[in-house]
């Protein structure tokens, strides 16, 4: 967990870099146009009768006071926005500090409950009920075992088989249109063009085939899905069985504090969500600044240009180029060099801009990984990884965008697994599952294999079915596709 907080911190320093350099660079395109304002300035006083000078100086005049007294407010606006998200960052590490305390706290608690574990396997071995509900338990988790794997199968003749289907573009366009279906709808003409076309292409028989090969595997994932909820249950019995045992043994008060402990750090999980919306949204505005993009600057430095696009200014330069002085020539060059040195600024103002998109995509990812890895409790001290890499070249592979968000996070799903003894009497009490792993085939994006207490099957992997992130929030934000309520992430784009 503390490299993924570090990943987070480093990304948003880094954000906060790019944004000081961009918002620079906007700064220093409005202050070229108006040294170029000057410059043509000096080019009418050279060139031009009085009259025309004062039309010139007061088209450009106007322009420049505007957006030099924006380029104040800009900056007083890009420094209170940065000190707001600097109390923000120290905020963040204060409760990511709390939280670390409150973890140590739980492994205190936990080995005092783990103390009590041959009194709490002596009193469940003296239940009467104990072996007729966990051969019930083993008994219905084989069966899910076996209703999945026939599920995962079907799934996988699903997407081979129908592949043909769905490659054809005669069969797509009908069954897209429901064509033999009371969905269908369309004019005579269009109807009778369908009815030849499903009958050169043999249609009737092959969407009955294909509507068979979508509906196999969706019966067999709900069957499989009743019988996966029938073994919770019995699991659930079984944890009942060790809530009194532990009752028995004398572990409530330390049950108590497990749970006091728990919610504390999920209050501590529910600030920290509110303090990164926050900061995003604070991002967001900082961001707009950095780029140029506030309305009134914006509108400020779009002015400046456009004054020094206007016929007379057009037409004082088209003069001094055609009849060139000493003076002129000095002038001339100072102002081709001004627009050099601007496009140059607009050219890393844009590079700029995809760097803090990237960044800012990034670090929204991870700050998702985080929570999910908090959520499944994987930054309990009885949580262990068998992969190294994880926090090193996998890292690294996701922010370069080798891989992608969901692909990194299934990563930890599958290295993780609970130390030895969690899953002994009283030794998961606080984790999902009581720390039990299944060894069912993945439901979805976030389950993940393993064996369970005693050498029986599994039990109770994740519910989630959506492949997405389900990170809570306290406001809008987009990051990976969507929102954080129901972010999919399927980017993986260059960093």
């Amino acid at each position: 967990m503390r490299s993924l907080d570090d990943a987070v911190r480093d990304i948003r320093r880094e954000e906060n870099d790019v944004s000081k350099r961009l918002s620079r660079s906007s700064e220093r395109v409005a202050k070229i146009r108006e040294s170029e304002a000057e410059l043509f300035r000096k080019l009418a006083a050279l060139r031009l009768d009085s009259d025309m000078q004062k039309q010139i100086e007061g088209q450009l005049s106007r322009a420049e006071r505007e957006a030099r007294n924006v380029l104040k407010s800009h900056a007083a606006s890009f420094a209170s926005s940065e000190q707001q998200i600097e109390l923000l960052d120290e905020k963040i590490a204060a409760l990511a500090e709390d939280r670390r305390k409150a973890l140590t706290n739980i492994d205190v608690h936990q080995e005092k409950l783990k103390a009590l574990a041959k009194q709490i396997s002596t009193i469940i071995a003296n239940d009467p009920e104990f072996e007729k509900k966990r051969a019930v338990a083993n008994q219905l988790q084989a069966i899910a075992n076996e209703s999945l794997k026939k599920t995962t199968q079907a799934e996988a003749d699903q997407e081979q088989k129908g592949r043909p289907y769905r490659q054809d573009p005669l069969f797509s366009y009908l069954w897209e249109k429901g064509y033999g279906t009371t969905n269908y709808k369309a004019n005579n003409l269009v109807r009778l063009l369908d009815a030849k076309v499903a009958r050169f292409i043999g249609y009737q028989d092959a969407r009955t085939n294909f509507s068979m090969l979508n509906e196999i595997p969706l019966r067999l994932r709900e069957h499989a899905e009743r019988q996966m909820e029938a073994a919770e249950k019995a699991e659930e019995a079984l944890d009942e069985i060790e809530a009194r045992a532990v009752t028995k043994a004398g572990g409530d008060p330390i049950k108590k504090a497990l749970a006091e402990t728990q919610n504390r750090i999920e209050a501590i999980d529910r600030e920290m969500v509110k303090a990164e919306d926050e900061r995003d949204e604070l991002v967001k505005k900082l961001r707009q600044l950095a780029e140029g993009r506030e309305p009134a600057f914006a509108k400020a430095v779009k002015n400046l240009a456009k004054a020094m696009q206007g016929r007379e200014i057009i037409d004082l330069m088209a003069q001094a180029r055609q009849t060139r002085t000493v003076d002129d020539d000095i002038i001339i060059s100072k102002i081709d060099d001004a627009r050099v040195r601007l496009i140059d600024e607009e050219n890393e103002t844009g590079e700029l801009r995809e760097r803090l998109k990237v960044l800012a995509r990034r670090r929204r990812e991870l700050e998702d990984i985080a929570w999910e890895f908090k959520k499944s409790q994987f930054d309990d001290p009885r949580s262990v990884f068998r992969r190294d890499e994880l926090v090193g070249d996998l890292l690294n592979e996701f922010l370069h965008g080798a891989i992608t968000a969901a692909s990194y996070w299934g990563q930890w799903q599958r290295s993780q697994n609970w130390r030895a003894g969690t899953t002994d009497w009283g030794g998961g009490v606080g984790l999902p599952n009581k720390g039990r792993r299944s060894n069912w085939p993945q439901r979805g994006p976030w389950s993940a294999g393993g064996s369970s207490r005693n050498g029986a099957p599994g039990s109770r992997p994740s519910r989630s079915k959506s492949g997405k992130f389900n990170r809570p929030r306290s406001s809008s934000r987009s990051g990976s596709r969507g929102s954080r309520k129901s972010g999919g992430f399927k980017t993986g784009g260059g960093f």
